[in-house]
């Protein structure tokens, strides 16, 4: 964005904040070799109170498609969610495993919390 005289117009974080507040956001838990369904499905409990059953479709899911939406709300939440699935720490049930799952925040399209 420019102004008249050329000169770069930065929006202020306030701006961009109010821009984002009620925006959705995906946490996306994204597959790989390092963890059991197990693991998976103890995280998705503990973390987002799952039931068993909930946990073990986003197991399967993870392993099929390699991703799975686990939880759809604000960018704060979302964050403050992935992170604790990147602290959750390494699967004891597997010797190669020497960390926690991996997640990423995706925009949920133009959904909005009005």
């Amino acid at each position: 964005m420019q102004n008249v005289a050329g000169a770069e117009v930065v929006p202020e974080v306030k701006d961009i904040e109010r821009q984002e507040h009620g925006r959705l956001f995906h946490v996306v838990l994204l597959d790989d070799d390092e963890h059991t369904y197990d693991y998976v499905i103890e995280m998705l409990q503990k973390l987002f109170f799952l039931s068993a059953e909930a946990a073990l479709q986003h197991a399967v899911e993870v392993d099929t498609n390699g991703r799975t939406i686990v939880i759809t709300c604000e960018r704060s939440e979302a964050e403050f969610a992935r992170d604790q699935i990147h602290a959750y720490g390494a699967d004891p049930r597997m010797p190669k495993s020497k960390g926690s799952m991996s997640a990423v925040i995706e925009p949920a399209g133009n959904t909005r919390l009005e």
